[in-house]
């Protein structure tokens, strides 16, 4: 058994040098940061809405849905806050299958991380120079923060990640708001452990470096519905979890409590059109309660141009998820609407 070293990658910092953000781009991120960070704090009463495909698998139709969501944007800006998915790294729990535009730029090709990297980037710098809406990403892989912590304005760690060390000390250097899910098991001790790691100072190493981080006061809880030992899925969306985790976070010392729900996965079953429910389930249930309106923050939908999904092949629709299936454009614009007249 051995690790074979094939070549090495381009640093951070040239992959940046290559593909930079302007002046403009810049600013633009700089006054979404805010804005994100105001709702986190409780500074702002305007929603969070992450929105967009599964996986953000190809450049022309991601491109095309974020320019459509931006159109829709400046519709809701006085209530919402859209941050589209563009999701270039995709876990696998066994390993096998798509992984996400980092590993393969082309959906049928080779693993080429080079060219990944390169597409990764070109992808996020021209969704905000077309439409000034920088995006949130999983950061699957922690070592790769360098290569686009100057162009996302969210970062979600994922079900099979929260619990990894290195994760949870990494995003406590992270300068982004950062939603910590609930593990595949649902256990939410085990979410709010690593919301405190990831809100505390620490010292390690890091790219061959010892460093030392603040703590990131804007990381939050993602609530994503849980699995049980016979494979079924188990939602937490529901009222009575909202006052569970209500609980959970006065029981703790933890700065900005908040809190994201994730409608599909888990809490769906991955039945895609069953976000729409959930959505206007969540939001009815912070009408009710004044405690879950202060923690419930945003809700997290997965949407593309073509409703369902496909396999990858010769002939594949344009805007439709390679990945798990995601609404449809049309009931994605309808359901935005939808949340502005309830926040």
């Amino acid at each position: 058994m051995s690790i074979t070293f094939i070549k090495k990658l381009p640093t951070p910092e040239e992959i940046r040098h290559a593909l930079p953000m302007t002046e403009a781009m810049q600013k633009s991120k700089a006054e979404r940061d805010k804005e994100i960070a105001d709702v986190l704090t409780g500074n702002s009463n305007k929603f969070l809405v992450i929105i967009g495909p599964c996986s953000a698998d190809s450049e022309e139709p991601v491109c095309e849905y974020i320019r459509r969501l931006a159109r829709v944007n400046e519709k809701v800006k006085d209530k919402l806050i859209l941050i589209p998915r563009i999701y270039t790294n995709k876990p696998r729990t066994t390993g096998e299958g798509y992984k996400g535009i980092v590993h393969q730029p082309d959906p049928e090709g080779e693993t080429d991380f080079e060219k990944g990297l390169l597409a990764m980037r070109h992808m996020h710098t021209r969704a905000i120079r077309e439409t000034g809406l920088t995006a949130a990403d999983e950061m699957l892989y922690p070592d790769n923060w360098g290569y686009v912590s100057d162009i996302l304005s969210y970062v979600a760690i994922g079900a099979r990640s929260v619990e990894d060390q290195q994760h949870r000390i990494v995003v406590s250097g992270f300068d982004a708001p950062s939603g910590m899910k609930n593990p595949t098991s649902g256990d939410l001790s085990v979410m709010l452990n690593s919301i405190v790691a990831a809100q505390s100072a620490h010292t390690f190493t890091y790219r061959g470096y010892e460093v030392k981080t603040d703590g990131n006061e804007l990381a939050h809880a993602i609530l994503r519905g849980s699995v049980n030992k016979h494979g079924n899925s188990i939602p937490n969306y529901h009222y009575e979890d909202l006052e569970l985790l209500c609980e959970k976070y006065a029981e703790r010392d933890l700065k900005n409590p908040a809190c994201v729900v994730d409608a599909n996965h888990s809490n769906s079953g991955k039945k895609f059109y069953e976000q729409i429910r959930i959505v206007k389930s969540v939001l009815s249930s912070r009408r009710h309660n004044k405690n879950i309106e202060k923690m419930v923050k945003g809700v997290m939908i997965e949407s593309y141009l073509e409703e369902g999904n496909q396999k990858i092949s010769d002939h594949m629709t344009f805007g439709q998820s390679i990945t798990d299936p995601c609404l449809g454009w049309d009931d994605s614009e309808r359901l935005i609407y939808d949340i502005a007249e309830m926040v």
